[in-house]
């Protein structure tokens, strides 16, 4: 288990030399939000009008509010994974999903939707005009000073001294996109994007607008949990209200949190080759928690 965690900007864990590469796995749609919103900022996308020959709004393709499907439905895709098979091209996996066919009117349900943050990884790369790691290195993570960062093209991306060479799995199956990095640049991209203001007071507002999603969740630590725009976002036991992403794919979890309380911050990122995400939700929860303690006995 690789830990990373901040109090007020600055390490509280001891760092590893060097500092493994993980797949950041989902945490990449904060990242891809984070990256919208700044093109928002910019003037050259629009939150709330109806994207081009489409009846959802970027906000809602950011909050799965869209209508859209997930390819992680299908049978055949949990199996070709499986196999080791190589990912389907697009218009491939679009048609075994039937993914145009909206599911529900966009802003009268929720589903998570792998496909909508593809969309959002165009909207990016046309708004941006460049290929989609440059677009994300331009906007976001070079003003944050987030340096080791890459989007992940082949198998041998995924391999490394922490994943070792096993993994062959095609990076392709995510199709927005998947970043690998370490761990603690992860938490420190969380951590600076709130705490560094790069997005305006009121994108920052927006991008933590919540959809409650119902009540608690068994084996996880959520009691209220929420879908904001690129965000997991939720209350936990005691009150205290967590924003990041959970992560998973074949062989490997990745969950970034981070909680504000008045004028201080505690953010934590948790890699583990475990497949329980709620294990690792939890073991975020305590680290954020004895950071707080620690202050607080101080």
């Amino acid at each position: 288990m690789l830990i990373s965690t901040l109090f007020n900007g600055r390490s509280i864990t001891p760092s590893l030399h060097p500092e493994p590469s993980v797949p950041w796995w989902s945490f990449t749609k904060t990242v891809l939000a984070a990256t919208a919103l700044t093109l928002v900022r910019d003037g050259r996308l629009v939150l709330d009008a109806p994207l081009p020959e489409t009846p959802y709004t970027l906000r809602q393709l950011l909050r799965h509010e869209a209508g859209l499907a997930d390819y992680a439905e299908l049978a055949e895709y949990h199996a070709a994974v499986a196999n080791h098979e190589p990912a389907w091209p697009v218009d491939e996996m679009m048609q075994r999903l039937d993914g145009a066919r909206l599911r529900y009117d966009p802003g009268e349900g929720w589903r998570y939707s792998n496909v909508g943050f593809m969309l959002v990884a165009r909207l990016i790369e046309r708004a941006a005009d460049l290929p989609l790691e440059e677009a994300l290195r331009q906007q976001v993570l070079k003003p944050l000073d987030i340096s080791t960062v890459r989007l992940a093209t082949q198998r041998a991306d995924l391999n490394g001294d922490y994943l070792g060479n096993s993994l062959s799995y095609d990076p392709g199956w995510v199709y927005h996109g998947l970043l690998t990095g370490p761990v603690s640049q992860a938490a420190l991209f969380l951590d600076r994007l709130f705490a560094w203001e790069y997005l305006p007071d009121n994108l920052l507002q927006e991008m933590q607008a919540t959809k409650v999603l119902g009540g608690p969740i068994a084996g996880r630590p959520w009691v209220e949990p929420g879908y904001a725009l690129g965000l997991m976002r939720g209350t936990i036991e005691g009150g205290l209200t967590l924003a990041g992403h959970t992560g998973c794919g074949p062989g490997s979890v990745l969950a970034v949190y981070r909680c504000a309380v008045e004028e201080a911050a505690a953010c934590c990122a948790v890699f583990s080759t475990a497949s329980d995400e709620g294990r690792l939700e939890a073991r975020v929860v305590q680290e954020i928690c004895k950071a707080f303690g620690a202050m607080r006995s101080h």
